[in-house]
């Protein structure tokens, strides 16, 4: 096992689907408010995050926010599970070709990346057929902290496959100028996609080590991961 590639969800696997509007409403259903949550940036972000800046805007005092999160999270997964089905996330293009690629590499481990919460991003990749490619992952619920989350991935990789992965051969892929910070605050290489909210320029500002427009051109995108 020579590389571990470890995806962001939201705007690099996936986009749309239900869960800003379900976020919303388990925020108005636990505190009584989402805060200013219109025009708040949620790019690269973890979920628990979100809500605090949302909440903390809203003037909810901290030991509220703990006292009311675990049902935050119970309602946010609830609205998710119920409207899922008919709003399904969406699958980036070409990103299907590429984990069908990967996955059948046997020095390839496959991971996630993300701020989603474990079970969100589990039930938003389920949704579209892609959560069987990822054993493992860092999640929002592991650490409100996004830089926190490459090492626990990396250990959770290790423990999964028996290897120890040098932080070299792992791989931080995606969307926005934070995906890209957290892998290199976690030492690993980083390739950033422009597939959700940021262009090429901007991404090549953060100084990843590789920016793609998409993940479209199949072979291109392998041979940038795996280089």
């Amino acid at each position: 096992m020579k590389h571990l590639l470890l995806f962001d969800i939201d705007g690099t696997l996936v986009r749309g689907g239900p869960a800003k509007r379900v976020f919303e409403l388990a925020m108005t259903e636990v505190f009584g408010t989402a805060g200013p949550i219109g025009g708040h940036d949620f790019s690269g972000k973890t979920d628990p995050q979100i809500a605090r800046e949302l909440l903390g805007a809203a003037g909810v005092s901290p030991g509220d926010m703990e006292a009311g999160f675990p049902a935050l999270w119970d309602a946010y997964l609830g609205g998710l599970r119920e409207r899922l089905p008919a709003k399904p996330m969406t699958v980036i293009g070409g990103v299907p070709a590429l984990l069908e690629r990967l996955a059948g590499m046997e020095d390839v481990a496959l991971g996630l990346l993300t701020g989603n919460i474990l079970e969100g991003a589990r039930l938003k990749l389920g949704s579209v057929g892609l959560l069987e490619y990822f054993p493992v992952g860092g999640f929002g619920s592991d650490s409100e902290i996004r830089e926190d989350l490459p090492a626990v991935a990396m250990e959770r990789a290790a423990r999964n496959w028996g290897v120890a992965f040098d932080p070299q051969a792992v791989v931080v892929i995606g969307d926005t100028p934070r995906d890209v910070a957290c892998g290199k605050y976690g030492g690993t290489r980083t390739v950033a996609v422009a597939t959700g909210r940021f262009d090429e320029t901007a991404l090549a500002d953060t100084g990843a080590d590789h920016v793609l427009p998409d993940m479209t051109d199949l072979e291109g995108t392998v041979e940038v991961l795996l280089r």
